[in-house]
């Protein structure tokens, strides 16, 4: 569960459900980031960063007491179960698999505790190793929070949900059925869309879990409303529910050719999993990830598009890549980016005195184009930069791309270069991204988020 630490508004995790001990999120991905500069009103909480320049290191808060924490935390479970009822489709999955989830009937004490002014919803939609993980990290980065590791991490000001939580089948009962996890039919999309509606109108939940680990369905969890939360996986814009209460969204596309190089690398690398495996469980999912997941890309507000580069004739490779941030025109609050001129044609080449490209070289690109019959405004890169730190040259041409400072794109960049593709497209709209998604934030709440790393 979450609870809140008084003195100090931090949201820990507190495991209630004996037979869960995930240590990563819920999607079995390890999320790190770091506590928060946010600003909320006149008060704000300064905290020593793990990245950041010795210079700006803030002085550290006061020790806390952890058994008072227990105590309080306990306390505050019992008394939070006792003001929820019965989610009214609880009894929609078969097998009775979420009987126990239900709602709260009363504002949740998180709205006051941590001034959360509205929760703003955030939706990351792409199939199992697209990088959504890399993507969160960033978005965590930019707004300085900490979530901690958990089965659902819920931190000071971000919660980031894992959407297979809502299967309405273990993996068991899939086998069975026959029927995958990427089929509409093994979501409990109503459930899904009651209990994120409670949560974005300040109301607690009991939340299913989806274990990973066994593939079983666990007991409920607490979760409480926060100033962002963030639901993550493969469903998130499928069912319009659920997409009308998402104030952004996400989907990171990846090039079928991409995907393969990327998942052998992982797989192989980190999960000991044989080619011929890992190629067979791409071929399975592929049809099911075409008719479920890819058509989300149509109600997404930003598309990270990875493909293979153009600038090296029969790549077999995959390690250089082309890279495109797809916006959406019209979306409230969102203001596309630009390179150079608003709404012309470009294509440039910016390897020359200002910029040091290596073998194949570098290629910009920016228009407008039409997607499912929606206004789109495209920047594209192709090929990597070679010293990150003369990124404030490309910087320098790109306009609203909600940076509170020149140089501030670069210098998150530079923050974060140990990270999977740090020197190519990729990193760098991913982190656009993450600064509209503080952008979008500010503007629905009213509040002010410090920029997180300086030059």
């Amino acid at each position: 569960m979450a609870f809140i630490v008084a003195g100090v508004t931090r949201a820990a995790t507190l495991q209630v459900n004996g037979p869960h001990r995930s240590k990563t999120n819920s999607c079995g991905q390890s999320l790190t980031g770091r506590r928060s500069a946010f600003v909320a009103g006149a008060a704000r909480s300064s905290w020593t960063s793990a990245w950041a320049r010795p210079a700006l290191v803030h002085p550290a808060p006061r020790p806390l007491s952890v058994p008072s924490q227990q105590r309080r935390s306990v306390t505050g479970l019992s008394m939070q179960i006792a003001k929820m009822q019965k989610a009214r489709n609880a009894d929609n999955a078969p097998r009775g698999v979420h009987t126990a989830a239900s709602v709260g009937s009363v504002t949740s004490e998180a709205m006051r505790k941590k001034s959360i002014t509205r929760p703003v919803i955030v939706a990351v939609a792409a199939d199992s190793g697209a990088g959504k993980s890399t993507f969160l990290r960033r978005v965590q980065r930019m707004f300085g929070t900490e979530v901690p590791k958990g089965h659902t991490p819920q931190g000071e000001l971000m919660t980031v949900i894992c959407l297979d939580d809502w299967h309405n089948r273990d993996r068991q009962g899939r086998k069975v059925d026959q029927i995958t996890a990427l089929d509409e039919n093994c979501q409990n999309f109503e459930l899904m869309a009651e209990q994120l509606e409670a949560l974005k109108e300040g109301r607690d939940i009991m939340k299913p879990i989806y274990n990973h680990d066994t593939g079983n369905i666990d007991p409920p969890e607490l979760i409480q409303p926060n100033h962002i939360i963030v639901i993550e996986g493969l469903h998130p814009l499928y069912d319009e529910r659920v997409r009308k209460l998402v104030d952004f969204s996400v989907y990171l596309d990846l090039d079928d050719e991409v995907k393969v190089a990327w998942k052998i690398q992982r797989d192989m690398a980190e999960r000991g999993h044989t080619l011929d495996n890992i190629l067979a469980s791409i071929e399975a999912r592929k049809p099911d990830f075409e008719r479920f997941v890819l058509p989300q890309r149509e109600y997404a507000d930003a598309i990270l598009q990875v493909k293979p580069t153009e600038l090296i004739p029969d790549d077999k490779e995959r390690k250089v890549l082309k890279v495109r941030l797809m916006q959406r025109e019209g979306v409230p609050g969102f203001t596309t980016a630009y390179l150079f001129d608003e709404g012309s044609t470009i294509v440039w080449t910016p390897c020359g005195r200002r910029l040091t490209c290596a073998y194949p070289g570098i290629r910009f690109r920016y228009g407008p184009e039409v997607f499912y019959g929606r206004d789109f405004s495209s920047i594209e890169v192709d090929g990597e930069f070679d010293k990150l730190e003369e990124l404030v040259y490309i910087e320098s041409h790109l306009s609203n791309i909600a940076t509170k400072y020149y140089g501030e794109l670069t210098q998150l960049m530079l923050a974060a270069q140990s990270a999977p593709g740090a020197k190519n497209g990729t990193a760098l709209f991913q982190t656009v991204a993450a600064l509209k998604i503080r952008e979008i934030y500010e503007q629905l709440t009213g509040r002010k988020v410090d920029p997180m790393v300086r030059a």
